[in-house]
């Protein structure tokens, strides 16, 4: 009888990351159901070696190898030796390259991540944006040692709109946000604390803020914690010195749109000399 447990698996072969692989893999897969197939990667290959574990391992797993390999040898080697153990292997990149090479004559540079590397700000872009996301909020905050900053402060203060946009310019940047009476976790203070951010904002305007939100989410006004003006001036207050005890660098959002919030973090973070993100 068949194991009912077993998922079928995809082998991805690149001699870069293999993002260009996992990116039609996966536009495919999104036709079927969620993990009904499952994706193992070998990037940055460079020997015959490395390639021959996992044909291997698609043996005897029935499973099937993708691969974009440019590099002749390394192709070359890949579409053999699956043949010769009965792999199925596909090639996305082989059949191509030389139909180009045919037509124009000129063989590939043969260069792994080329394409990458020619589009490097692009991907740094897309990179940065997923770390925002993934790190929005005060989540995964054992990353923050990769941020190039990291954004604190009280709700409405601007955190999350400021990370995008700083985002959207290739800056790696997290946020959390100051919820008081939980005080700040001790992962914060062990990072440079010049480039933790810390955002402040006059307290009437803050308010102002806050019942805008409250208004758009239908919550019926009134004298809550959240807009009472006693409780968020206290609750500034309380985040402005821990950000001064601690050397954070402070950034006033009063009056301020986003794109001038970012570009006063901007000007902050290129003072600092020290080329490690968060050591």
């Amino acid at each position: 009888m068949a194991d009912q447990q077993f998922t079928p698996r995809i082998y991805i072969i690149s001699g870069g990351i293999g993002a260009s692989a996992q990116q039609l893999v996966h536009t495919v897969l999104a036709q079927f159901p969620e993990d009904a197939v499952q994706i193992t990667t070998l990037g940055n290959v460079r020997q015959p070696e490395q390639i021959a574990v996992v044909l291997r391992q698609a043996q005897c797993d029935g499973c099937l190898v993708v691969h974009t390999l440019i590099e002749p040898e390394l192709r070359n080697f890949t579409v053999e030796e699956a043949a010769r153990l009965g792999v199925e292997a596909i090639d996305l990149m082989g059949p191509l390259a030389g139909w180009v090479t045919r037509k124009i004559g000129a063989p590939p540079l043969g260069v792994p991540g080329l394409y990458r590397q020619l589009h490097r700000e692009y991907f740094d872009r897309v990179s940065a944006i997923d770390f925002a996301i993934a790190h929005d909020d005060g989540k995964n905050p054992q990353d923050w040692p990769q941020a190039e900053a990291v954004l604190v402060g009280v709700s409405r203060v601007g955190k999350t709109p400021l990370s995008l946009y700083l985002a959207v310019l290739g800056l790696k940047v997290a946020n959390y946000p100051y919820t008081p009476p939980i005080p700040f976790p001790e992962a914060l203070f062990k990072l440079n604390a010049r480039r933790v951010i810390g955002l402040t904002i006059e307290p009437g305007q803050l308010i102002q803020y806050r019942q805008r939100r409250q208004s758009q989410l239908g919550t019926p006004p009134g004298e809550s914690e959240y807009v009472n003006p006693q409780a968020v001036f206290e609750e500034i207050e309380e985040a402005e010195k821990t950000f001064r005890r601690n050397r954070f660098t402070v950034i006033d959002m009063t009056d301020k749109t986003i794109e001038m919030g970012a570009d006063e973090i901007i000007r902050k973070l290129s003072l600092i000399q020290d080329s490690n993100p968060l050591p």
